[in-house]
């Protein structure tokens, strides 16, 4: 009987001691576990519920099931060209064998650092291998724009009344040009996808998704790029001035025509009234000659001397038919 009670004794001791160590333990919904026992993997589980373990020589790991966030610090990337923009990145992952996640990096801080020298890498590799404009933009929808879409619209009205709008769209697309891209943003980004998700496979990772969140110019491009706008600006302004210059020519070519043959109207309206006045006053002279020969002709001596003798710088002598209205006793 005594045996009996020891026995039974020993054996709770031993179920209370196995119950205490944990032979059994909860995976939760959205978690997965590994299974370990002296460093080696003995078991994975992905199913939610009360799963078993050999108490004191295996050691549960568990890791998220859940899609996990990577947001990679902003770098300075050099493009192509070696114009340098600060690129910045995110990413959403998930664990997709915890068996190799365990092997491979085991803690989920681990992992995120080298998660850290993966991306970084494939972006820094993508973005220095395009020019700026294929990281920037996503399509060549700037060039295909209207050059008159970009035009103020009180200019469009202004330049369609005066017939001028085609001239100054050709002269809006000579001034501004833009890279053509072949590839852009969007597709650098599936790039960037595709070379890291294989690439972190070996880690028992699976990507979502790779998103350039945010490009920005380092301040030497930034410089460059405004005085680039300031520089296409001008040159839109300047194509205003050409065409303004245009027109204005024009203007003053049709205001010389205009003047030249006001002038020529005018000069022949002169000349007939001249010609009038002209014949009228030959027409008095006949008269007055007619009434009187003699007082005539001393009006005109007169008026002859008048004209002509403040331009007589010297006189040598006044006795001469010329002066006898002056000196002369048989003048009047």
């Amino acid at each position: 009987m005594k045996k009996l009670v020891t026995v039974l004794v020993v054996v709770a001791v031993v179920l209370i001691v196995f119950l205490l160590l944990g032979p059994l333990y909860i995976v939760e919904e959205g978690e997965q576990a590994v299974v370990t026992r002296f460093g080696q993997i003995v078991a994975t589980e992905t199913e939610a519920g009360l799963k078993f373990k050999t108490p004191v020589i295996d050691t549960v790991t568990k890791y998220p099931k859940r899609i996990q966030s990577w947001d990679g610090e902003p770098q300075r990337v050099p493009t192509a060209e070696n114009q340098f923009i600060w690129v910045d990145t995110t990413a959403r992952w998930v664990i997709k064998d915890p068996a190799l996640f365990y092997a491979s990096v085991t803690t989920l801080p681990a992992a995120y650092g080298r998660l850290d020298d993966i991306l970084d890498s494939i972006v820094r590799t993508v973005i220095s291998s395009n020019s700026l404009a294929e990281a920037v933009r996503s399509t060549n929808l700037i060039r295909e724009v209207a050059p008159d879409a970009m035009i103020p619209e009180a200019d469009v009205e202004e330049m369609e009344e005066l017939g001028d709008l085609e001239e100054f769209e050709e002269l809006f697309r000579v001034r501004v040009d833009h890279e053509t891209i072949r590839r852009g943003r969007r597709t650098l980004a599936e790039q960037m996808f595709e070379s890291a998700d294989s690439a972190v496979a070996e880690l028992g990772v699976e990507l979502v998704d790779l998103v350039i969140r945010q490009i920005r110019y380092s301040d030497d491009l930034t410089e460059s790029v405004y005085n680039r706008m300031i520089s296409e600006r001008n040159q839109i302004a300047q194509a205003y001035r050409s065409l303004g210059e245009g027109r204005k020519q024009e203007i003053l070519g049709q205001m010389e025509n205009e003047k030249a043959q006001i002038l020529s109207r005018a000069y022949a309206q002169a000349q007939e009234i001249r010609g009038d006045a002209d014949r009228e006053a030959a027409a008095i002279y006949n008269r007055s000659y007619s009434r009187d020969p003699a007082f005539f002709e001393f009006w005109q001596a007169v008026n002859s001397y008048e004209e002509t003798i403040p331009l007589f710088r010297k006189t040598l002598t006044t006795d001469m038919d010329y002066f006898k209205y002056l000196y002369s006793s048989e003048g009047r």
